[in-house]
């Protein structure tokens, strides 16, 4: 099951602005203004949701803009959440041992000159980043690539007990440079950059290393498995590739076939486990605020004001542009009543297509 949540300033709807919508300041030019995210954000991420095939049950919409005690403040960055629950069978729930010589494989898409820096710029202050490079930090999704990555795991998963993949790590924010590392943080790790498959031949090492292009995964396979691995791959059409080998030495290398050198030659400790303390000198503000003043407020004024608000108002836009019973084990969505409004906030999924749980309820002494 999938959730979407979007975060932005005020929307200012022409010929609809409300009004606690004021002119603070003005707009960012590089930034796509809060009514354009919310009316063409949404219809991205259902995309993605319904051509990977995963259904949307879940989300939030707010909105904040204002200035308090001399701070302008509002989600002019807008903040986009995708995420999902899923549930997986206790065989695979831990990740095994990496030893020495284990392959390390990336599977899924190819690097390119996209979220470059995604990670580090989504925390800068919105226009204190140069235009350029905020436009490369940005991730692209192709739910094509992460259907293909997905079949593959699948197949990998209904193995049970022979199950190829030793250890897995998705690569999101600082790309191959954090999932890397994590996946071979006990044991050091060799890497060769230009094994790592590349769309854009323009890319410095650096840029190959930390893009977070997305739909790609890095995982262990014991060499003994790597070619029923890269079978199932190949069925699936789903590049993949192998860029390196865990080692025994806590290093981590990585060597650049082109230019002949090692970009990376590092205690994998000093990155992970033993970095330099940062100090930080932390004191409390104590602002001062205006006392409430009631006295002009209309109760059924505000009350109507309260219910325009994005964050409480009705959300049905956001909801019915996206599969809600896709899987086939969505036994409650959004949708509710006689009449399908959307009224709850709950959705529940089954654990699979013919499983039944039975759960002691703490207040029955029967179970149910």
């Amino acid at each position: 099951a999938g959730l979407c949540a979007f975060m932005v300033s005020n929307l200012k709807v022409p010929g609809f602005v409300m009004p606690w919508e004021k002119d603070h300041a003005q707009f960012p030019e590089r930034i796509a203004t809060p009514l354009q995210i919310m009316l063409e954000g949404p219809i991205g991420g259902a995309s993605f949701g319904n051509e990977f095939g995963r259904p949307q049950l879940c989300g939030l919409f707010k909105t904040y803009e204002d200035v308090h005690n001399g701070r302008y403040r509002g989600y002019h960055k807008p903040i986009m959440t995708a995420g999902g629950m899923g549930n997986i069978k206790r065989v695979h729930a831990q990740k095994k041992d990496i030893p020495p010589k284990s392959l390390i494989v990336q599977l899924g898409g190819p690097a390119m000159k996209i979220g470059i820096g995604g990670g580090a710029a989504s925390s800068m202050a919105t226009g204190s980043n140069d235009a350029d490079l905020d436009f490369n930090s940005v991730q692209r999704g192709n739910a094509e690539m992460q259907r293909r990555c997905q079949e593959v795991i699948d197949a990998c998963i209904s193995m049970g007990e022979k199950n190829p993949i030793l250890s897995i790590h998705d690569i999101g924010a600082g790309g191959l440079s954090n999932g890397c590392p994590e996946l071979v943080s006990e044991t050091g790790g060799n890497f060769w950059l230009r094994k790592v498959p590349n769309e854009d031949r323009s890319m410095s090492p650096m840029e190959i290393w930390c893009c977070e292009a997305q739909e790609r995964y890095v995982l262990s396979v014991a060499p003994q498995s790597i070619d029923e691995f890269i079978k199932l791959c190949e069925r699936e059409r789903c590049p993949v590739a192998v860029i390196g080998e865990a080692a025994s030495d806590h290093q981590l290398t990585l060597y650049d076939e082109h230019f002949n050198n090692k970009p990376i030659d590092i205690d994998i400790g000093v990155i992970l486990k033993k970095p330099p303390k940062m100090l930080r000198n932390v004191r409390h503000l104590k602002e001062d605020h205006d006392e409430l003043d009631l006295s002009a407020v209309d109760v059924d004024t505000a009350m109507e004001r309260v219910l325009k608000l994005p964050a409480v108002a009705n959300k049905t836009f956001l909801i019915t542009i996206t599969d809600r019973s896709i899987t086939g084990m969505v036994t409650r969505d959004q949708m509710t009543g006689p009449y399908q409004t959307p009224v709850s906030d709950l959705a529940v999924t089954a654990r699979s297509y013919n499983s039944t749980t039975v759960k002691q309820c703490p207040w029955e002494s029967a179970p149910t």
